[in-house]
Protein backbone atom coordinates (compact mmCIF):
# COMPACT_ATOMS: atom_id res chain seq x y z
CA UNK A 1 0.00 0.00 0.00
CA UNK A 2 1.55 3.62 -0.97
CA UNK A 3 2.03 5.85 1.69
CA UNK A 4 -1.03 8.03 1.93
CA UNK A 5 -1.05 11.51 0.45
CA UNK A 6 1.47 14.07 2.22
CA UNK A 7 3.21 14.46 -1.06
CA UNK A 8 2.32 16.85 -3.94
CA UNK A 9 -0.63 14.86 -6.43
CA UNK A 10 0.76 13.79 -9.10
CA UNK A 11 -1.74 15.22 -11.63
CA UNK A 12 -1.71 13.71 -15.11
CA UNK A 13 -1.94 16.61 -17.57
CA UNK A 14 -3.98 17.52 -20.27
CA UNK A 15 -6.62 14.72 -19.25
CA UNK A 16 -9.91 16.31 -20.43
CA UNK A 17 -12.60 16.36 -17.41
CA UNK A 18 -15.23 16.18 -19.71
CA UNK A 19 -13.61 12.10 -20.98
CA UNK A 20 -13.44 11.36 -17.51
CA UNK A 21 -17.52 12.59 -16.97
CA UNK A 22 -17.96 10.68 -20.30
CA UNK A 23 -16.74 7.39 -19.31
CA UNK A 24 -19.05 7.31 -15.78
CA UNK A 25 -21.88 8.27 -17.60
CA UNK A 26 -21.52 6.18 -20.06
CA UNK A 27 -20.41 2.75 -17.69
CA UNK A 28 -23.89 4.11 -16.15
CA UNK A 29 -26.26 4.31 -18.69
CA UNK A 30 -27.54 1.31 -21.17
CA UNK A 31 -30.29 -1.19 -21.22
CA UNK A 32 -31.10 -1.07 -18.26
CA UNK A 33 -32.79 2.20 -18.24
CA UNK A 34 -35.65 0.09 -20.18
CA UNK A 35 -36.25 -1.54 -16.83
CA UNK A 36 -36.93 2.15 -14.90
CA UNK A 37 -40.37 2.48 -15.98
CA UNK A 38 -41.70 -0.76 -15.92
CA UNK A 39 -40.80 -1.39 -12.76
CA UNK A 40 -41.71 2.34 -11.56
CA UNK A 41 -45.28 1.96 -12.77
CA UNK A 42 -46.52 1.01 -9.76
CA UNK A 43 -45.16 4.29 -7.68
CA UNK A 44 -45.51 6.10 -10.78
CA UNK A 45 -43.32 9.56 -12.09
CA UNK A 46 -42.72 11.28 -8.69
CA UNK A 47 -42.12 8.81 -6.66
CA UNK A 48 -39.97 7.72 -9.51
CA UNK A 49 -37.99 10.79 -9.61
CA UNK A 50 -37.81 10.95 -5.86
CA UNK A 51 -36.76 7.19 -5.63
CA UNK A 52 -33.63 8.00 -8.15
CA UNK A 53 -32.69 10.80 -6.65
CA UNK A 54 -32.08 8.91 -3.38
CA UNK A 55 -30.44 6.18 -5.12
CA UNK A 56 -28.12 8.75 -7.07
CA UNK A 57 -27.03 10.19 -3.84
CA UNK A 58 -25.76 6.70 -1.87
CA UNK A 59 -24.14 5.77 -5.51
CA UNK A 60 -22.14 9.20 -5.48
CA UNK A 61 -21.29 8.72 -2.08
CA UNK A 62 -20.61 5.26 -2.20
CA UNK A 63 -18.57 6.14 -5.20
CA UNK A 64 -16.42 8.94 -3.46
CA UNK A 65 -15.53 6.09 -0.75
CA UNK A 66 -14.46 3.78 -3.04
CA UNK A 67 -12.04 6.97 -4.49
CA UNK A 68 -11.05 7.92 -0.55
CA UNK A 69 -9.78 4.18 -0.25
CA UNK A 70 -8.12 4.44 -3.93
CA UNK A 71 -6.48 7.61 -3.19
CA UNK A 72 -3.69 5.68 -0.68
CA UNK A 73 -2.77 3.31 -3.48
CA UNK A 74 -0.64 4.03 -6.32
CA UNK A 75 -2.51 5.18 -9.80
CA UNK A 76 -3.41 1.53 -11.27
CA UNK A 77 -4.23 -0.25 -8.32
CA UNK A 78 -7.19 -2.59 -9.52
CA UNK A 79 -10.40 -2.63 -7.16
CA UNK A 80 -9.43 -6.52 -6.24
CA UNK A 81 -6.08 -5.19 -4.92
CA UNK A 82 -7.81 -2.40 -2.69
CA UNK A 83 -10.32 -5.15 -1.66
CA UNK A 84 -7.30 -7.51 -0.43
CA UNK A 85 -4.91 -5.04 0.85
CA UNK A 86 -7.96 -3.55 3.06
CA UNK A 87 -10.49 -6.27 4.09
CA UNK A 88 -8.57 -9.20 3.28
CA UNK A 89 -8.52 -12.01 1.45
CA UNK A 90 -12.40 -12.98 2.35
CA UNK A 91 -13.78 -9.83 1.09
CA UNK A 92 -11.65 -9.84 -1.70
CA UNK A 93 -13.51 -13.34 -3.03
CA UNK A 94 -16.61 -12.26 -1.79
CA UNK A 95 -15.98 -9.14 -3.89
CA UNK A 96 -14.77 -10.96 -7.17
CA UNK A 97 -17.98 -13.27 -7.12
CA UNK A 98 -20.16 -10.74 -6.85
CA UNK A 99 -18.68 -9.07 -9.84
CA UNK A 100 -18.31 -11.65 -11.66
CA UNK A 101 -22.15 -12.85 -11.18
CA UNK A 102 -23.35 -9.40 -11.85
CA UNK A 103 -21.10 -9.69 -15.20
CA UNK A 104 -23.06 -12.94 -16.22
CA UNK A 105 -26.28 -12.07 -15.36
CA UNK A 106 -26.68 -9.33 -16.83
CA UNK A 107 -24.98 -10.90 -20.13
CA UNK A 108 -28.32 -12.97 -19.85
CA UNK A 109 -30.53 -10.14 -19.45
CA UNK A 110 -28.73 -8.43 -22.53
CA UNK A 111 -29.33 -11.84 -24.17
CA UNK A 112 -32.96 -11.27 -23.32
CA UNK A 113 -33.36 -7.72 -24.16
CA UNK A 114 -31.40 -8.26 -27.32
CA UNK A 115 -33.59 -10.98 -28.84
CA UNK A 116 -36.65 -9.18 -27.70
CA UNK A 117 -36.06 -6.00 -29.47
CA UNK A 118 -34.28 -7.85 -32.55
CA UNK A 119 -37.54 -9.48 -32.83
CA UNK A 120 -40.18 -6.42 -32.45
CA UNK A 121 -37.35 -4.87 -35.13
CA UNK A 122 -38.08 -8.20 -37.24
CA UNK A 123 -41.82 -8.16 -36.88
CA UNK A 124 -41.95 -4.47 -38.38
CA UNK A 125 -40.58 -6.41 -41.43
CA UNK A 126 -43.13 -8.80 -41.42
CA UNK A 127 -40.31 -11.53 -40.40
CA UNK A 128 -41.38 -13.32 -36.64
CA UNK A 129 -38.84 -15.58 -34.81
CA UNK A 130 -38.97 -17.57 -31.45
CA UNK A 131 -37.58 -15.29 -28.96
CA UNK A 132 -35.33 -17.54 -28.26
CA UNK A 133 -33.56 -17.86 -31.77
CA UNK A 134 -33.94 -13.98 -31.93
CA UNK A 135 -32.44 -13.69 -28.17
CA UNK A 136 -29.58 -16.86 -29.92
CA UNK A 137 -28.94 -14.59 -33.00
CA UNK A 138 -28.32 -11.53 -30.89
CA UNK A 139 -25.51 -13.46 -28.87
CA UNK A 140 -23.78 -14.98 -31.20
CA UNK A 141 -23.56 -12.05 -33.66
CA UNK A 142 -21.71 -9.71 -30.84
CA UNK A 143 -19.97 -12.64 -29.49
CA UNK A 144 -18.10 -12.94 -32.57
CA UNK A 145 -16.95 -9.34 -31.91
CA UNK A 146 -15.68 -9.77 -28.87
CA UNK A 147 -14.02 -12.89 -30.26
CA UNK A 148 -12.11 -10.63 -32.61
CA UNK A 149 -10.52 -8.22 -30.63
CA UNK A 150 -10.44 -6.09 -28.48
CA UNK A 151 -9.83 -3.06 -30.55
CA UNK A 152 -12.97 -4.70 -32.80
CA UNK A 153 -15.16 -4.01 -29.53
CA UNK A 154 -13.64 -0.18 -29.32
CA UNK A 155 -14.23 0.59 -32.74
CA UNK A 156 -17.88 -0.84 -32.96
CA UNK A 157 -18.85 0.83 -29.27
CA UNK A 158 -17.62 4.05 -30.57
CA UNK A 159 -19.33 4.18 -33.32
CA UNK A 160 -22.59 2.48 -31.26
CA UNK A 161 -22.22 5.57 -28.89
CA UNK A 162 -22.75 7.81 -31.50
CA UNK A 163 -25.92 6.48 -32.78
CA UNK A 164 -27.54 6.24 -29.76
CA UNK A 165 -26.98 9.67 -28.90
CA UNK A 166 -28.69 10.38 -32.25
CA UNK A 167 -31.17 8.37 -31.72
CA UNK A 168 -32.28 8.92 -28.27
CA UNK A 169 -32.31 12.75 -28.78
CA UNK A 170 -34.41 12.02 -31.82
CA UNK A 171 -37.00 10.08 -30.21
CA UNK A 172 -36.79 10.99 -26.90
CA UNK A 173 -37.35 14.63 -28.45
CA UNK A 174 -40.82 14.30 -29.81
CA UNK A 175 -41.87 12.33 -26.94
CA UNK A 176 -41.37 14.90 -24.61
CA UNK A 177 -42.97 17.41 -27.25
CA UNK A 178 -46.10 15.06 -26.70
CA UNK A 179 -46.11 14.61 -23.07
CA UNK A 180 -49.12 14.28 -21.42
CA UNK A 181 -49.23 16.44 -17.91
CA UNK A 182 -52.57 14.26 -17.16
CA UNK A 183 -50.82 11.07 -17.48
CA UNK A 184 -47.89 12.16 -15.98
CA UNK A 185 -49.28 13.61 -12.31
CA UNK A 186 -51.72 11.25 -11.34
CA UNK A 187 -53.85 12.39 -8.52
CA UNK A 188 -52.70 10.88 -5.12
CA UNK A 189 -55.80 9.77 -3.83
CA UNK A 190 -56.40 7.20 -7.28
CA UNK A 191 -54.18 4.40 -5.66
CA UNK A 192 -51.36 3.68 -2.96
CA UNK A 193 -48.04 4.24 -5.01
CA UNK A 194 -45.21 4.48 -2.11
CA UNK A 195 -45.37 0.82 -1.44
CA UNK A 196 -44.35 -0.10 -4.37
CA UNK A 197 -41.03 2.37 -4.26
CA UNK A 198 -39.42 -0.74 -2.15
CA UNK A 199 -39.71 -3.07 -4.78
CA UNK A 200 -38.06 -0.89 -7.40
CA UNK A 201 -34.71 0.24 -5.57
CA UNK A 202 -32.92 -2.54 -6.44
CA UNK A 203 -33.11 -1.40 -10.03
CA UNK A 204 -32.51 2.15 -9.78
CA UNK A 205 -29.27 0.81 -8.16
CA UNK A 206 -27.99 -1.32 -11.26
CA UNK A 207 -28.56 2.09 -13.24
CA UNK A 208 -25.66 3.98 -11.44
CA UNK A 209 -23.37 1.22 -11.51
CA UNK A 210 -20.01 2.53 -12.53
CA UNK A 211 -17.67 1.91 -9.23
CA UNK A 212 -15.30 -0.71 -11.56
CA UNK A 213 -14.42 2.49 -13.25
CA UNK A 214 -12.85 4.53 -10.37
CA UNK A 215 -9.79 2.98 -10.06
CA UNK A 216 -9.47 3.32 -13.87
CA UNK A 217 -9.81 7.36 -13.01
CA UNK A 218 -7.38 7.00 -10.73
CA UNK A 219 -5.07 5.86 -12.91
CA UNK A 220 -5.98 7.79 -15.61
CA UNK A 221 -5.82 11.39 -13.93
CA UNK A 222 -3.32 10.20 -11.11
CA UNK A 223 -4.09 11.54 -7.39
CA UNK A 224 -6.02 14.58 -8.65
CA UNK A 225 -9.10 13.98 -5.85
CA UNK A 226 -10.49 17.16 -7.33
CA UNK A 227 -10.98 16.85 -10.95
CA UNK A 228 -12.21 12.96 -9.92
CA UNK A 229 -14.55 14.03 -7.92
CA UNK A 230 -15.97 16.30 -10.85
CA UNK A 231 -15.73 14.19 -13.11
CA UNK A 232 -18.24 11.09 -10.51
CA UNK A 233 -20.53 14.06 -9.85
CA UNK A 234 -20.67 15.36 -13.87
CA UNK A 235 -20.87 12.11 -14.93
CA UNK A 236 -23.84 10.36 -12.72
CA UNK A 237 -25.23 13.75 -12.81
CA UNK A 238 -25.67 13.17 -16.84
CA UNK A 239 -26.89 9.58 -16.27
CA UNK A 240 -29.60 11.29 -13.67
CA UNK A 241 -30.95 13.78 -16.44
CA UNK A 242 -31.16 10.94 -19.16
CA UNK A 243 -33.33 8.81 -17.05
CA UNK A 244 -35.81 11.66 -15.64
CA UNK A 245 -35.87 12.86 -20.02
CA UNK A 246 -37.15 8.84 -20.04
CA UNK A 247 -38.92 8.68 -17.47
CA UNK A 248 -40.98 11.65 -18.47
CA UNK A 249 -40.83 10.75 -22.03
CA UNK A 250 -42.39 6.87 -21.18
CA UNK A 251 -44.74 7.59 -18.68
CA UNK A 252 -45.94 10.97 -20.07
CA UNK A 253 -46.74 9.24 -23.17
CA UNK A 254 -47.58 5.57 -21.40
CA UNK A 255 -50.78 5.50 -18.95
CA UNK A 256 -49.84 3.78 -15.83
CA UNK A 257 -53.10 1.32 -16.62
CA UNK A 258 -50.92 0.53 -19.98
CA UNK A 259 -48.41 -1.10 -18.28
CA UNK A 260 -50.26 -3.59 -16.37
CA UNK A 261 -50.30 -5.15 -19.90
CA UNK A 262 -46.54 -4.61 -20.44
CA UNK A 263 -46.11 -6.18 -17.03
CA UNK A 264 -48.38 -9.10 -17.88
CA UNK A 265 -46.12 -9.54 -20.88
CA UNK A 266 -42.37 -9.75 -19.07
CA UNK A 267 -41.84 -5.88 -19.56
CA UNK A 268 -38.93 -6.81 -21.86
CA UNK A 269 -37.42 -4.15 -23.98
CA UNK A 270 -38.97 -4.97 -27.09
CA UNK A 271 -42.61 -4.86 -24.99
CA UNK A 272 -42.08 -1.05 -24.11
CA UNK A 273 -40.50 -0.42 -27.46
CA UNK A 274 -43.44 -1.29 -28.99
CA UNK A 275 -46.22 0.52 -26.37
CA UNK A 276 -44.02 3.20 -27.30
CA UNK A 277 -44.48 2.66 -30.57
CA UNK A 278 -47.68 3.15 -31.24
CA UNK A 279 -47.91 6.98 -29.81
CA UNK A 280 -45.19 7.84 -31.69
CA UNK A 281 -46.63 10.79 -34.57
CA UNK A 282 -44.40 9.03 -37.42
CA UNK A 283 -42.76 5.81 -38.54
CA UNK A 284 -39.57 7.69 -39.01
CA UNK A 285 -39.29 8.53 -35.26
CA UNK A 286 -40.74 4.96 -34.60
CA UNK A 287 -37.45 3.67 -36.40
CA UNK A 288 -35.56 6.12 -34.73
CA UNK A 289 -36.79 4.55 -31.36
CA UNK A 290 -36.23 0.71 -32.33
CA UNK A 291 -32.14 2.04 -33.62
CA UNK A 292 -31.52 3.56 -30.12
CA UNK A 293 -33.04 0.15 -28.52
CA UNK A 294 -30.99 -2.34 -30.47
CA UNK A 295 -27.54 0.01 -30.16
CA UNK A 296 -28.06 0.48 -26.84
CA UNK A 297 -28.32 -3.07 -25.82
CA UNK A 298 -26.14 -3.89 -28.21
CA UNK A 299 -23.48 -1.64 -26.72
CA UNK A 300 -24.15 -2.58 -23.26
CA UNK A 301 -23.61 -6.85 -23.75
CA UNK A 302 -19.74 -5.68 -25.43
CA UNK A 303 -19.31 -3.58 -22.82
CA UNK A 304 -20.16 -6.31 -20.09
CA UNK A 305 -19.02 -9.77 -21.88
CA UNK A 306 -15.57 -7.68 -22.64
CA UNK A 307 -14.96 -6.99 -19.13
CA UNK A 308 -16.34 -10.27 -18.05
CA UNK A 309 -14.17 -12.41 -21.07
CA UNK A 310 -10.91 -10.39 -19.50
CA UNK A 311 -11.68 -11.05 -16.50
CA UNK A 312 -12.16 -15.24 -17.26
CA UNK A 313 -9.12 -15.10 -19.39
CA UNK A 314 -7.03 -13.72 -16.27
CA UNK A 315 -8.62 -15.77 -13.91
CA UNK A 316 -7.92 -19.14 -16.17
CA UNK A 317 -5.01 -18.38 -17.87
CA UNK A 318 -5.88 -18.29 -21.55
CA UNK A 319 -3.97 -16.79 -23.41
CA UNK A 320 -4.43 -14.49 -26.09
CA UNK A 321 -3.80 -17.45 -28.80
CA UNK A 322 -6.62 -17.96 -31.36
CA UNK A 323 -7.31 -21.48 -29.24
CA UNK A 324 -6.99 -19.54 -26.31
CA UNK A 325 -9.66 -16.80 -26.62
CA UNK A 326 -11.91 -19.65 -27.90
CA UNK A 327 -11.79 -21.07 -24.51
CA UNK A 328 -12.51 -17.90 -23.23
CA UNK A 329 -15.16 -16.95 -25.49
CA UNK A 330 -16.97 -20.27 -24.24
CA UNK A 331 -16.57 -19.99 -21.16
CA UNK A 332 -17.68 -16.51 -21.07
CA UNK A 333 -20.53 -16.95 -23.49
CA UNK A 334 -21.78 -20.72 -23.31
CA UNK A 335 -23.84 -19.84 -20.14
CA UNK A 336 -25.60 -16.97 -20.78
CA UNK A 337 -26.80 -17.76 -24.13
CA UNK A 338 -28.25 -21.31 -22.61
CA UNK A 339 -29.81 -19.25 -19.94
CA UNK A 340 -31.34 -17.23 -22.85
CA UNK A 341 -32.92 -20.38 -24.51
CA UNK A 342 -34.15 -21.82 -21.40
CA UNK A 343 -35.79 -18.46 -20.02
CA UNK A 344 -36.31 -15.75 -22.84
CA UNK A 345 -38.51 -13.39 -21.31
CA UNK A 346 -35.69 -13.01 -17.99
CA UNK A 347 -34.70 -9.42 -18.37
CA UNK A 348 -36.46 -7.96 -15.83
CA UNK A 349 -35.76 -11.02 -13.99
CA UNK A 350 -32.38 -10.74 -14.38
CA UNK A 351 -31.70 -6.97 -13.54
CA UNK A 352 -32.63 -7.50 -10.08
CA UNK A 353 -30.63 -10.64 -9.10
CA UNK A 354 -27.43 -7.97 -10.95
CA UNK A 355 -28.81 -5.62 -8.59
CA UNK A 356 -28.53 -7.98 -5.61
CA UNK A 357 -25.13 -8.95 -6.39
CA UNK A 358 -23.90 -5.57 -7.07
CA UNK A 359 -24.89 -4.17 -3.46
CA UNK A 360 -21.64 -5.68 -2.64
CA UNK A 361 -19.27 -4.40 -4.79
CA UNK A 362 -20.96 -0.91 -5.25
CA UNK A 363 -21.96 0.05 -1.52
CA UNK A 364 -21.40 -2.51 0.96
CA UNK A 365 -17.31 -3.67 0.34
CA UNK A 366 -16.72 0.53 -0.69
CA UNK A 367 -18.52 1.65 3.01
CA UNK A 368 -16.36 -0.89 5.07
CA UNK A 369 -13.34 0.12 2.60
CA UNK A 370 -13.37 3.42 3.91
CA UNK A 371 -14.06 2.84 7.19
CA UNK A 372 -10.80 0.53 7.37
CA UNK A 373 -8.52 2.98 5.79
CA UNK A 374 -9.55 5.56 8.34
CA UNK A 375 -8.81 3.81 11.59
CA UNK A 376 -5.53 2.68 9.49
CA UNK A 377 -4.81 6.38 8.52
CA UNK A 378 -6.90 8.69 10.91
CA UNK A 379 -4.41 11.74 10.46
CA UNK A 380 -4.48 11.20 7.11
CA UNK A 381 -4.59 14.25 4.90
CA UNK A 382 -5.63 13.02 1.70
CA UNK A 383 -9.38 13.23 0.73
CA UNK A 384 -12.07 12.25 2.57
CA UNK A 385 -15.91 12.28 1.66
CA UNK A 386 -17.33 14.90 4.27
CA UNK A 387 -19.83 13.22 7.16
CA UNK A 388 -17.18 11.28 8.74
CA UNK A 389 -18.70 7.79 9.58
CA UNK A 390 -22.36 8.99 9.43
CA UNK A 391 -22.10 8.95 5.21
CA UNK A 392 -20.38 4.79 5.65
CA UNK A 393 -23.24 3.97 7.90
CA UNK A 394 -25.94 5.57 5.23
CA UNK A 395 -24.02 3.83 1.98
CA UNK A 396 -23.43 0.81 4.52
CA UNK A 397 -27.31 0.80 5.10
CA UNK A 398 -28.26 1.36 1.44
CA UNK A 399 -26.78 -1.49 0.45
CA UNK A 400 -28.09 -4.07 3.25
CA UNK A 401 -31.66 -2.59 2.08
CA UNK A 402 -31.73 -3.15 -1.13
CA UNK A 403 -30.49 -6.49 -0.91
CA UNK A 404 -33.68 -7.16 1.65
CA UNK A 405 -35.96 -5.62 -0.79
CA UNK A 406 -34.86 -7.67 -3.80
CA UNK A 407 -35.30 -10.49 -1.90
CA UNK A 408 -38.62 -9.63 -0.21
CA UNK A 409 -40.02 -8.99 -4.00
CA UNK A 410 -38.46 -12.21 -4.59
CA UNK A 411 -40.61 -13.87 -1.87
CA UNK A 412 -43.87 -11.85 -2.82
CA UNK A 413 -43.77 -9.85 0.11
CA UNK A 414 -43.69 -6.47 -1.60
CA UNK A 415 -46.28 -4.95 -3.74
CA UNK A 416 -45.53 -5.28 -7.32
CA UNK A 417 -47.93 -3.48 -9.40
CA UNK A 418 -49.70 -5.64 -12.27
Amino acid sequence: MANHMNAAKDKVAGKSLLGGAMIIAGTAVGAGMFSLPVVGAGMWFSYSILMMLGVWFCMLVSGLLLLETNLHFEPGASFDTLTRETLGNFWRIVNGLSIAFVLYILAYAYISGGGSVVNQSLQASGIELPQSIAGLVFALGLAFIVFISTKAVDRITTVMLGGMIITFFLAIGDLLIDVDTVKLFMPSGEDKFLPYMLAAIPFGLVSFGYHGNVPSLVKYYGKDPCTIIKAIVIGTLIAFVIYVCWLVATMGNISRIEFVDIIAQGGNMGVLVSALSDVMSSSWLTTMLTIFANLAVASSFLGVTLGLFDFLADLFGFDESRTGRFKTAAVTFLPPTVLGLLFPNGFLVAIGFAALAATIWTAIVPALMAYKIRKKFPDATSFKVPGGNVVIVIVMLFGLITGACHLLAMADLLPVYG
